[in-house]
């Protein structure tokens, strides 16, 4: 079980019936632009568009958000939460406290509070490679789109 399925968050509270009609959306566009016929596979479209699957595309949102918080420029009720695990006092003396980690508020796992974005952002951002995390501004946002392409089709 990945760190994102233990979250709960891999869609950020959308039912698979919601992520499959908006799917559905995204290729029938690819489709249309393309001018491919509807029996016609899907996926070599979508890789050669260079576009991501709907659940990448949810974490995709997700993660330049958090990034955008811990870089100041949101607003201040977004930045506070978002916090490290080392600014935290219990967690300042663990490893984890080293990493990018976010804290992740503890809930009932209930699919309306992991879906908040103060749990689903920062479960997302943690699930992120250490590289990724510590892109400056210019690469964040494409070491995010390659690492989640090459999740999505390879």
């Amino acid at each position: 079980m990945s760190k994102l399925d233990y979250c709960n968050v891999a869609f950020a509270g959308l039912s698979r019936c919601e992520l499959d009609r908006l799917q559905s959306v995204i290729n029938a566009a690819a489709r249309l632009i393309v001018g491919a016929q509807r029996h016609d596979h899907i996926t070599p479209l979508l890789a050669n568009l260079h576009w991501l699957r709907f659940p990448q595309r949810i974490q995709y949102k997700l993660c330049v958000v958090v990034f955008n918080c811990t870089h100041g420029s949101t607003p201040r009720y977004l930045q506070e939460v978002n916090r490290p695990v080392a600014n935290v006092e219990p967690r300042r003396r663990l490893r984890s406290a080293s990493s990018a980690d976010l804290t992740v508020p503890a809930t009932r796992r209930s699919a309306l509070g992991d879906s908040a974005f103060d749990v689903a952002g920062p479960c997302t951002w943690n699930t992120l490679p250490d590289a990724i995390r510590r892109c400056s501004s210019p690469d964040f946002k494409r070491s995010l789109k390659t690492h989640l392409y090459t999740q999505s089709y390879f």
